[in-house]
């Protein structure tokens, strides 16, 4: 049997035992072992005295992958982006962002969702998780909108979808397994996320205000606050502002070098914060409650990470990837559509994985093909398909290829961020939060379909650094 076969089975069988339940990363690392075991046995023709030696070379392959690959600086990352979330939370700064989010745009159609849309953006920007967002705002965002009069599914909804700004929105820990898996810069791809994240916050929106125009019992306005009272909520506020100025000098200044790497970044934001949590009154308990929940969500991911490149080295060796590339350039058909079907086809993945393994899986096959459906890693801009050079399409597809997760997490039946709502939230089911996201799947279409559209919305930044 050879390679490519080899490969195609046990990815299929991996993607079964996904379905079946099992969690990814158990999943991709049996399989990834498994494989490699049946390459190896394969080389030796099957000789049943050398299963033992195939499985001793599997052992040792797919043993060096934690360390090798976990221990990369960029990772580091991770924990520090998810602390400066949970401080923020015990510091009071969401609060105090949400306060002043409200004051100052209440007043619109539909004002305190859109106030909690762009409330989530700026928690987003200190945080880089995305269930972590949704479950702080359950607890502060959907009580003020049942007091008023809001439907109670649509004010799950506007959370559940509001958190998902985490994913693109810098600090993002997706952005950084992205570029750890695909090899590119971490400082690039997360400048890369900022303005396609506060426009997806702004399609959003414009959705909700659409929506409480139509049926005006949606989401009623909040009037009543003085020029006084709004200027006075933006002080609490100011913090996150300056965490998210730091994290920017450290990936990139406009008026001169970098203050630093992304990961000193995260520790100062992280430091930051940690002080103001101090001044604000946080206790033991608390400071060891965001301990422990950083560490559990960082582990979850890591876990994850291992697993996954376990599985992507046997891929290495099968050569899927390369096979799978050549098939992909070989098509007649426009690259542009089938851009397009590979987008559409992490939607529907989506419904049955979580975010971080759906890409974990499936970038080290598909963005070799989408890199050279553009011609290739270092081809000029004006060689390639999409208009866009090799470095440059990496991150464009990076972009894409998040939003699509962010998707994905509102998606039924794996949703994970209606699924956290929901448990926040004793008077809301899971079918609940779902019903109320269904119309953000319409906002997050034509987020997608302007990104790829007009390239120049997320290279823009990039394109100054």
């Amino acid at each position: 049997m050879d390679e490519i076969t080899i490969g195609l089975w046990t990815s299929g069988a991996m993607l079964a035992m996904v379905v079946l339940g099992m969690r990814v990363a158990f999943a991709a690392g049996l399989a990834g072992f498994a494989g490699l075991v049946w390459l190896r046995w394969n080389g030796f023709d099957y000789d049943p005295a050398r299963l033992g030696k195939a499985v001793e070379i599997s052992a040792k392959i797919a043993g060096q992958v934690p360390h090798s690959k976990v221990s990369a600086q960029e990772l580091s990352l991770i924990p520090t982006f998810i602390l400066i979330g949970y401080l923020a939370y015990y510091a009071k700064l969401t609060t105090a962002l949400f306060e002043a989010a409200k004051r100052w745009i209440a007043w619109v159609p539909g004002g305190l969702a859109v106030s909690t849309v762009f409330a989530t953006a700026g928690f987003a920007a200190v945080s880089g998780a995305s269930v972590a967002t949704a479950a702080v705002f359950a607890r502060i965002a959907i009580p003020e909108m049942l007091k008023i009069g809001y439907n109670k599914q649509f004010a799950a909804g506007v959370v559940a979808a509001g958190g998902t700004l985490a994913s693109l929105i810098p600090p993002s820990a997706i952005l950084v397994i992205y570029a750890i898996i695909v090899e590119q810069n971490v400082g690039m791809l997360l400048l890369a996320g900022f303005i396609p994240g506060a426009f997806s916050a702004v399609v959003y929106g414009g959705l909700i205000i659409g929506i409480a125009l139509i049926w005006k019992n949606v989401g009623p306005p909040v009037s009543g606050f003085t020029w006084k009272e709004r200027f006075a909520a933006l002080p609490p506020a100011l913090p996150i502002v300056a965490v998210v100025v730091i994290i920017i000098f450290f990936v990139y200044n406009p008026f001169g070098d970098a203050w630093g790497t992304p990961t000193e970044g995260g520790a100062v934001g992280a430091f930051i914060v940690f002080l103001m949590a101090l001044y604000r009154g946080m206790r033991w308990g608390q400071l060891k409650e965001a301990l422990i929940e950083t560490a559990k969500l960082t582990v979850m991911i890591f876990t994850i990470i291992w697993g996954v490149l376990i599985y992507v080295r046997f891929l290495g060796f099968a050569d899927l990837p390369g096979a799978f590339s050549d098939w992909i350039t070989s098509l007649t058909i426009s690259p542009m559509l089938i851009l397009i079907c590979i987008l559409l086809a992490y939607a529907v993945l989506g419904m049955f994985m979580d975010a971080i393994g759906m890409l974990l899986l499936t970038l080290p096959v598909v963005y070799p093909a989408v890199m050279a459906l553009n011609g290739g890693e270092t081809v000029s801009a004006a060689e390639s398909t999409f208009g866009m050079s090799g470095p440059m399409c990496a991150i464009w597809f990076g972009i894409l290829v998040v939003k699509m997760a962010e998707f994905c997490l509102i998606t039924p039946p794996i949703g994970l961020n209606c699924f956290v709502v929901a448990g926040v939230r004793d008077d809301l089911s899971v079918q609940d939060v779902f019903k109320g996201v269904t119309p953000f799947f319409i906002a997050d279409g034509i987020t997608i379909a302007l990104l790829v559209a007009f390239p120049s919305i997320v290279l823009w930044l990039p394109s100054l650094a």
